[in-house]
């Protein structure tokens, strides 16, 4: 069964926001449940001398990828939905919602893979998290880079 809202992380939001952590917030003009199509590829100078930015902008542009392709569809038929939801009882805005889904699992499956092929062995993480937006009270998802403690990397399995 599907579910409308993303689970309760037990990660507190002012852990996130640390100056360690890189934040990488979206800059594309279509946001759906959150979920924006474009984030910002600008190598941050915080990664200088950790990541190259041939990888960081690698990474990034897979992500951009996909959400292109997921967005697209989903903007369509979040349209759709809008249109008869009055005939189908609110109905039809199920499928938007099911592809936005579809949309976040595909990012993280990004992000896991890219972790593990580079940034896990230099001792960062990507994960992708809800906070609120810089100029509005609503969520949005981002992209943010964070620094993994020497424990967690040296621990056994």
């Amino acid at each position: 069964m599907w579910q409308v809202q993303d689970e309760i992380e037990s990660t507190d939001q002012h852990e996130l926001l640390n100056d360690e952590n890189i934040i990488i917030r979206s800059s594309g003009n279509i946001t759906i449940f959150g979920l924006c199509n474009k984030y910002n590829t600008t190598y941050p100078t915080q990664l200088t001398a950790k990541v190259a930015p041939e990888e960081f902008s690698e990474t990034i542009n897979k992500i951009n990828k996909e959400l292109r392709k997921n967005i697209d569809f989903t903007w369509k038929a979040l349209l759709l939905g809008c249109l008869c939801c009055c005939c189908s009882c609110g109905m039809t805005m199920i499928p938007p919602l099911l592809l936005n889904n579809k949309a976040k699992r595909q990012m993280k499956k990004i992000l896991d893979w890219e972790n593990t092929r580079v940034y896990n062995k230099i001792g960062l993480n990507w994960i992708l998290r809800r906070l609120p937006c810089e100029r509005s009270p609503m969520l949005e998802y981002v992209l943010i880079l964070e620094k993994v403690r020497q424990e967690q990397i040296l621990a056994v399995d």
